[in-house]
């Protein structure tokens, strides 16, 4: 078994622009002659990897607490793209995870540079996809995120944002990408993991 931490450290993580940045306070520190050491912080629900619900653009849509936790743990497949996400290179991503262990289409991962076009994401949300995943800070056109959002937001899928894939081969893994509890919230920071049950001793 080989487990795949896919998340960004938080206080030096990638912000969306003209997010705020993570912040963080120091209340106590045994260093300083305190009891402990005590860390408060605050950030946007939206900094470094994260989840968005369908709230974050659906009117009356699903917020963190209302998403079934189903969404965010099962089978997922990574499939490597640069560029643009078209309509055929999403049918192509889901006919590829369905091929290689029924199921994991549910759950893609983009690994690469890309952006999923409009046409894409209607793919996806055709399929009934639960939740899809990429390395930018959004999913879509970073200066026109919407339409892209709300056709995906709008089928109930969860987005995985601000993933990082660089040492994970394409392929079916476990996902764990179970988001803070933050109730009533459009989104919410996780520790998005990928486990390979398959990997040999020698590779862990």
């Amino acid at each position: 078994m080989k487990i795949y931490d896919i998340s960004q450290e938080v206080f030096s993580c990638k912000v969306f622009p003209g997010d705020p940045a993570p912040e963080k306070n120091t209340l106590d520190s045994i260093e300083e002659g305190g009891h402990c050491n005590l860390t408060a912080f605050s950030m946007c629900a939206h900094n470094g990897t994260h989840i968005d619900a369908p709230f974050h653009f659906i009117e009356g849509g699903k917020t963190v607490d209302a998403v079934c936790i189903e969404a965010f743990v099962g089978k997922a497949y990574v499939a490597e793209h640069h560029g643009i996400v078209s309509r055929i290179d999403a049918a192509e991503m889901i006919r590829r995870a369905k091929a290689l262990d029924d199921g994991a289409e549910k759950r893609i991962l983009i690994k690469g540079n890309a952006e999923v076009s409009l046409e894409a994401a209607e793919v996806f949300a055709d399929c009934g996809i639960l939740l899809l995943g990429n390395e930018s800070q959004t999913v879509g056109p970073e200066n026109a995120p919407m339409a892209v959002h709300k056709v995906l937001l709008g089928a109930d899928a969860i987005l995985l944002e601000g993933i990082r894939l660089a040492d994970v081969p394409e392929g079916v893994y476990l996902l764990n990408a179970a988001p803070l509890n933050l109730g009533g919230s459009d989104g919410a920071p996780c520790r998005a993991i990928l486990i390979d049950f398959n990997a040999l001793p020698e590779e862990q």
